[in-house]
């Protein structure tokens, strides 16, 4: 949103300088030298996320000498420090609906903003033009200032009252907090801003007298504007079948933060579910957006059965390149199309089954899971197709390649060392390095204290500020335990992870690269027989033996010319920059021996049990710490595997109208009953339907008819019978009686 004041520290300037700050070459903001000397910029309003290029001039704009860049982020990424506080902010985005009312209240940093007075500015926030064309635009814009010369405390409390003249039109958008002597609405200034919000406390009267009605109306109008948009639903990727597929395929789909089974699932928008994810790439015509939601037994849920279920979105929340506009804007578009109108339908008013209705759930009869390969230990190589094999040379090679993409993932490995620093006869992953098509290059590897450092285009990054990046053709995801996770925009994962001195990998990859690899993780193509592929295209046996092995893992040894990786010490530099790429004169163990006698046995058998890779390990660095951490990422590879095998899903299948279904799960051997309601009856179909193996339901689909008109005839004929007879009988006797008197 703007309005950062940052400081340029390796740079001192004369106090007498005029600053300037220019972003992408085209936005100019104003910059001031401090009393120390040091340069500050003020970041401009972006309509984008990720590595922003600037440049900084002394001399009012005259030329920029100086560069760098600036890491613009989501706004939901900010963090709590650099923005304001909406004090209970259900509240603020439900003021003015039953029983929600009185003050609001507001709170920040004070230190943030070096003022005493402050002025709080609302702005809302809209997109102009005709949707999809070329003149679609996305704008912010200040509307009025909520308070003028009110202290800088760090808190202000008030009434809202509805806004004036056409300003409660806007019901999205945001606070700006910014110093007194700046105009209203200036741009590129010192700002604090609050998180954006449906703007309920600020709507007209006619929303506080009958909230209901008012969104209602707002939800028919909407209803009526996507009923002219083009259906986006036809071009998103399906959903994964299980929670499990979908927490396991971390190159397609990352975690929903508002809907995350890590934080104990607070998942306020789908009741029912303790997990969502969401689609990590924009679908490519439209910049869409897909969400998957899954309840405690694993099982999607879907719109067509539960409020909770998972629904797409006509925009991405995290916005897709080239961003700038509509609808690529990173949270603002997705909140316009898919978040405001849940407040119009299914929150301010009882309208939800119109926003279903446009936001129907993807099934995942379509999904098909990714292939994953994975390195560990000394290394241990698991390719796409299952083989696995030990493979530890000493030198620089290529792990995967992909003519499809131009993805290119390469190793190094580095000596092993006895717990007492001598050399072993044997190597791990101490760096990976990574790039797809013309993507920005990631170098994961260990520094020599042995943390992980991540560098992007051979320059260290630094995750203190934030954990997510978006990134020139990839995002970057760092947990606070340095597990590392990159999306390419393929749909291709790499995880790594530090284990044990070495690193571990795992690589997943899209069904679209089947017959599209090679390298140390082979061919994918569900044909183990040819993954020992040599660099010249030739293959062995799955039987060769490991001094044969060797040699093919050799071949695959990278160049100079074609190495990603970053030499910045001499120890690089002279190891695999000038010495061999693959170090012919380094021979591993190829075989450990289990020495009876060895003192360490007993124990490696108690750490490792069967586990052929850990007694491997063991045996080779004498180190029970090495052999665990190969267990466990052998335990967690094997898992992996089991979590994205195949699921055929027959899709969702309706209750019978007046009639009903026991079950919501509809993946194979799941069988759903009917039954209907009192008053009517199963006639035509099943009343049973089970998923079978080829994707279909057996059985046809159940109706419930009023019971049959000859049940009915017959049980009122009966009933009228008796009573008619009763009635005859009465009558009979009158007549009789009468015609005695006569």
């Amino acid at each position: 949103m703007g309005g950062k004041d940052f400081v340029i520290n390796n740079t001192a300037f004369d106090p007498s300088s005029k600053l300037k700050c220019r972003f992408k070459k085209e936005i100019t903001t104003s910059g001031y030298i401090d009393k120390d000397g040091k340069g500050h910029c003020i970041s401009p309003l972006l309509y984008e996320t990720g590595f922003i290029p600037f440049e900084v001039s002394a001399d009012a704009g005259s030329t920029f000498p100086y560069s760098g860049t600036w890491l613009s982020v989501h706004h939901s990424k900010v963090s709590d420090g650099e923005k304001c506080t909406l004090v209970n902010e259900t509240k603020w985005q439900y003021y003015g609906t039953s029983n929600i009312g009185g003050n609001l209240t507001l709170t920040w940093t004070r230190q943030t903003l070096e003022t005493t007075h402050v002025n709080i500015e609302v702005w809302g926030y809209q997109e102009t033009g005709d949707s999809y064309s070329e003149n679609w635009m996305a704008e912010w814009k200040y509307l009025y200032t909520l308070a003028r010369e009110t202290p800088n405390t760090g808190k202000y409390s008030f009434l809202p009252v509805p806004a004036e003249g056409n300003y409660s039109t806007w019901d999205y958008g945001i606070l700006r907090i910014i110093p007194s002597n700046y105009f209203d609405g200036q741009s590129n200034i010192p700002s604090i801003w609050s998180p954006d919000h449906a703007l309920a406390w600020h709507l007209e009267k006619d929303f506080r007298n009958d909230p209901n009605a008012w969104a209602t109306a707002k939800c028919m109008e909407w209803d009526r504007k996507e009923e002219l948009l083009p259906n986006f639903k036809e071009e998103i990727i399906d959903c994964p079948c299980t929670l499990a597929q979908a927490r396991a395929d971390t190159g397609r789909f990352h975690t929903d933060y508002g809907c995350d089974i890590e934080k104990g699932s607070v998942c306020t928008y789908h009741p029912g579910a303790v997990h969502c994810v969401r689609a990590i790439q924009a679908s490519p015509q439209y910049g869409a957006g897909q969400q998957c939601c899954y309840d405690s037994t694993g099982t999607q849920i879907l719109t067509y059965d539960s409020t909770g279920g998972s629904t797409p979105d006509r925009g991405h929340d995290w916005g897709s390149p080239p961003f700038l506009k509509p609808p690529r804007i990173p949270g603002f578009s997705h909140w316009l199309y898919d978040v405001i109108s849940f407040y119009y339908c299914c929150l301010w008013s009882e309208n939800c089954d119109f926003y279903m209705k446009r936001r129907p759930s993807s099934d995942c009869r379509t999904y098909r899971p990714p292939r994953a390969a994975s390195a560990f230990g000394d290394p241990h190589f698991f390719t796409f197709d299952g083989l696995n094999f030990t493979f530890n040379g000493l030198g620089e090679y290529t792990l995967v390649e992909s003519d499809l993409t131009s993805l290119r993932v390469q190793g190094r490995t580095q000596q092993a060392h006895f717990p007492n620093g001598t050399g072993a006869q044997g190597t791990g992953l101490s760096a990976v390095a990574m790039q797809e098509n013309n993507s920005d290059v990631i170098e994961v590897r260990y520094s020599e204290d042995l943390h992980l450092e991540v560098l992007l285009n051979q320059r260290v990054l630094n995750f203190s500020e934030q954990t997510w990046m978006d990134l020139k053709g990839l995002f970057l995801y760092s947990t606070p335990d340095q597990n590392i996770t990159v999306m390419f925009s393929s749909g291709s994962g790499v995880e790594i992870r530090g284990n044990g001195g070495f690193l571990t990998l795992t690589i997943l990859l899209p069904e679209k690269f089947m017959n599209h690899t090679w390298g140390l993780f082979g061919v994918m193509n569900d044909n183990p027989q040819d993954d020992y592929t040599f660099k010249n295209k030739t293959t062995m046996s799955v039987h060769a033996n490991p001094q044969q092995v060797f040699e093919f893992g050799a071949s695959w040894a990278i160049e100079n010319g074609t190495s990603l990786f970053t030499y910045d010490s001499e120890f690089l530099l002279d190891s695999f920059f000038y010495g061999d790429k693959h170090n012919a004169s380094f021979l591993p163990v190829f075989s450990p021996h289990e020495d009876p006698a060895d003192p360490q046995l007993e124990e490696m058998v108690s750490h490792c049990g069967s586990d052929p890779f850990c007694r491997f390990d063991v045996l080779t660095t004498r180190d029970l710490q090495v052999g665990n951490s190969t267990r466990l990422s052998h335990q967690n590879h094997k898992l992996l595997v089991e979590h994205l095998k195949p699921v055929i899903s027959c899709g969702w299948l309706d209750h019978p109208t007046n009639g009903r279904k026991n079950s919501t799960n509809y993946l194979l051997g799941s069988t759903i009953n009917f039954t209907c309601s009192e008053g009517y009856e199963l006639t035509g179909g099943s009343q049973e339907r089970t998923c079978q193996v080829s994707g279909a339901w057996s059985g046809d689909t159940p109706q419930c008819s009023q019971e049959t008109a000859i049940k009915q005839v017959i049980v009122i004929g009966s009933v009228f019978g008796l009573v008619g007879l009763a009635v005859l009988g009465r009558l009979g006797y009158l007549c009789t009686k009468k015609s005695v008197h006569k």
